[in-house]
C-alpha cells in the first residue's frame, strides 16, 4: 500500500468555545444553550484535523505554549492524530480563545476571537527538514514569522487558505500553487472575488478557487475557468466549515491525476457533511459515508 500523504498546516490555532443557541442573545440578554462544544479551532488546525481524518499524515505547525488552555488543545488534536510542533511551546500566556454562538436553525456561527494577539511568535523553528518532506503545505496566513519560513523550505505544492486580507499575505501568494479565498477576502483595490481572482491569476497564481458559502464554488486554472456547485444539505452548524474545505482539497490534492474540478468537488463533500452534523467533531466518524455515496 502507497504511504498516506503528508501535510504540513501552518498558522493559527485556538480553543473554540461553541454553544448551539436557538436565537442569538442581544445586548445585557442571556440564552441558554441546547449544546455545547469545546475543541481546538483556527483555520490551520481544522484544516490539519480534517487531513487526518481523510486518512493523511497532518503535521500542525503553530503557537500553543504550555498555559492549562494550551492543555486541552493538544488533548483534542492528539485525539485528532495530528502532530504539533509548537513555536511557542516555552511560553506560558494563555493561547486564544475564540467564543461561538451557531444558531441551530440556519446552522451560521458568530465567532469573537482574539488570532494571534494573545501569543505571537517572532522567531521561526528550523523549518527546512518538516517542511522539505512534505507532500502539500498549508498557509492560512496567521502567524506570518512562520508562514514565510515555512514558504522558504517547501518545495511541495503551497495552498493559501485566503480568509480575509492581511498584510502578511503579500509575500505569500506569489509562492502559492493554489489559493483559496472567501467570498470576503480581497487583494487591495479589488471590488469583488472575481477581479480578485483574475488579479491572483494575472500575479500568476496557477490556480484560484473562491468559495461563496452555500453557493458555487468558482474556479481559475490553466486558463479555463468554471464553478462546482456544492451538495444540497440543511445545514446546522457552518463553523469551520471553510478550514474543512481547505484540509480536504489538499488530501485530494495529494492524490495523481486529480483535476481541480473534482477535488473542489469532493472537498465540497467533505465540507457538507461538516455542516449538516453538529459540533465540532461528530462529522468525522461520518466519513465513510462519503466513499458509499460514490459507490468505492
Amino acid at each position: 500500500m502507497a504511504a498516506p500523504p503528508r501535510g504540513v498546516f501552518i498558522g493559527l490555532t485556538t480553543l473554540d468555545v461553541v454553544h448551539h443557541v436557538d436565537a442569538r442573545p442581544a445586548a445585557d440578554q442571556k440564552a441558554t444553550a441546547a449544546a455545547q462544544f469545546v475543541a481546538a479551532g483556527g483555520p490551520a488546525a481544522n484544516a490539519a484535523v480534517t487531513f487526518a481524518g481523510l486518512g493523511g499524515e497532518a503535521v500542525l505547525v503553530t503557537a500553543i505554549g504550555r498555559s492549562p488552555v494550551a492543555a486541552v488543545i493538544r488533548a483534542d488534536l492528539a485525539a485528532s492524530s495530528v502532530t504539533v510542533v509548537d513555536a511557542a511551546e516555552d511560553r506560558t500566556a494563555d493561547a486564544p480563545v475564540s467564543a461561538v454562538a451557531v444558531t441551530r436553525d440556519t446552522g451560521e456561527r458568530s465567532v469573537v476571537g482574539i488570532d494571534t494577539a494573545a501569543l505571537q511568535v517572532h522567531e521561526a523553528p528550523d523549518l527546512a527538514e518538516l517542511v522539505g518532506s512534505a507532500d502539500i503545505v498549508l498557509l492560512d496566513g496567521h502567524h506570518a514569522v512562520l508562514a514565510e519560513a515555512a514558504a522558504d523550505a517547501a518545495s511541495a505544492p503551497i495552498v493559501v487558505d485566503a480568509g480575509r486580507w492581511k498584510p502578511a499575505m503579500r509575500p505569500l501568494l506569489p509562492r502559492a500553487e493554489a489559493i483559496i479565498a472567501s467570498a470576503d477576502f480581497r487583494v487591495p483595490g479589488a471590488p469583488t472575488t472575481d477581479v480578485t481572482a483574475r488579479a491572483l491569476v494575472d500575479q500568476g497564481v496557477p490556480t484560484v478557487i473562491t468559495t461563496h458559502g452555500g453557493g458555487p464554488v468558482r474556479w481559475w486554472h490553466d486558463g479555463d475557468h468554471g464553478a462546482v456547485p456544492p451538495p444540497r444539505i440543511q445545514a446546522v452548524d457552518t463553523l469551520g466549515a471553510g478550514d474543512v474545505f481547505h484540509g480536504a482539497y489538499c488530501f485530494f490534492a495529494c492524490e495523481p491525476g486529480s483535476g481541480i474540478p473534482a477535488r473542489i468537488e469532493r472537498a465540497a463533500a467533505v465540507a457538507a457533511l461538516k455542516c449538516e452534523t453538529p459540533g465540532p467533531r461528530a462529522w468525522l466518524q461520518r466519513l465513510p459515508e462519503l466513499s458509499l455515496r460514490r459507490g468505492e
